[in-house]
């Protein structure tokens, strides 16, 4: 019971990592430099090319974990 609801977890969170790696990169995907810059105007803010595959990669970690705790069977004792 609390496996699954850590899975559960773990896939809210696999969610959320998501939501912000679209945010922090998936929008600013065309404003990046040659040097990974990207300004926005409005707010000041300098993004990073190197952030995106750090929140892809808690993404992808989250939701593997997830998944395979899904799947694997208890042992039986």
């Amino acid at each position: 019971m609390i496996r699954r609801i850590f899975c559960f977890f773990l896939l809210g969170l696999s969610g959320l990592l998501g939501y912000i790696y679209l945010q922090q990169h998936g929008r600013w995907r065309d404003c990046f430099d040659d040097n990974g810059r990207c300004f926005d105007d409005s707010t000041g803010v300098v993004y990073l090319a190197q952030s995106g595959p750090v929140w892809l990669a808690l993404t992808v970690l989250a939701f593997a974990t997830a998944i395979y705790l899904l799947w694997k069977r208890p042992s039986r004792r």
